[in-house]
């Protein structure tokens, strides 16, 4: 598996704290399956110009040093578009050095013209992969078809499939629209994983659409290939509460 989405990088956000803290998540990753990780602490677009490139290189240094040797581990930025019209072509603030920018929006409140904003950064050369859209407030399979369209990729949190009534609900109209490209853990050195995903797909669709999905697109994605459509997965009444139970164990 491939993880584009983790927050391991240590003392720079809210996730990991210190190499320490890192080094179990890890581990426990390559345990499971996960071949690759990118750590993407949190930027904000406005100060993308001024963004630490080199001091965050400097600690994933010192965390690749200390690392196993798997998951291969590789840098980037999850960046919050707080700002409309921003360059974000520097090649530092892509994903491992391809050409794809991990994005997100504000949870509570989109702004207006997401699509608009989407397209532009496509058009400036970068790929848009949009973080979590299970999580934004108002947003619906609609309005993430034109983000699709506009060029941008799709990047759902395991997590969303277990969480709210509201963000798992969404997350399964996604997959049941065919709107999802890629899942990811955004671990926070806690218990998020991918392996909670895989096990989860595995339970309601084929093995190419699990690898696609935890794998496949992702590795397209770093280098810079064309991603593969997932078809939809369409779950059952009632499945989505029996599976949270089968992966997590708990009702």
């Amino acid at each position: 598996m491939i993880d584009i989405h983790t927050h391991l990088l240590p003392g720079v956000d809210d996730g990991s704290p210190s190499i320490d803290a890192s080094l179990p998540v890890l581990r426990r990753f390559a345990e499971s399956g996960v071949e690759l990780v990118v750590c993407t602490p949190h930027l904000e677009a406005s100060r993308a110009s001024d963004a630490p490139h080199e001091h965050h290189r400097e600690i994933f240094e010192r965390l690749r040093a200390a690392a196993p040797s798997v998951p291969q581990l590789l840098l980037g930025w999850e960046i919050m578009l707080d700002a409309p019209g921003v360059d974000l072509t520097d090649p530092r603030l892509a994903l491992g050095g391809s050409s794809a920018v991990l994005v997100e929006f504000p949870a509570r409140h989109l702004p207006p013209n997401t699509t608009r904003e989407l397209a532009r950064l496509r058009d400036s050369g970068v790929v848009p992969v949009v973080a979590h859209p299970e999580r934004y407030r108002p947003c619906s399979p609609a309005l993430v078809a034109e983000w699709r369209d506009a060029g941008a990729v799709v990047q759902v949190d395991v997590s969303g499939l277990f969480g709210s009534k509201r963000s798992s609900g969404f997350a399964e109209a996604l997959l049941a629209h065919g709107l999802v490209d890629i899942f990811a853990s955004d671990t926070h050195v806690d218990a998020r994983s991918l392996e909670a995903g895989r096990r989860w797909l595995s339970a309601v669709t084929s093995p190419d659409v699990v690898r696609l999905l935890t794998r496949e697109n992702a590795r397209r994605l770093l280098a810079n290939q064309t991603l593969v459509h997932v078809p939809a997965i369409r779950l059952r009444h009632g499945i989505l509460q029996r599976l949270r139970a089968l992966v997590l164990g708990r009702p």
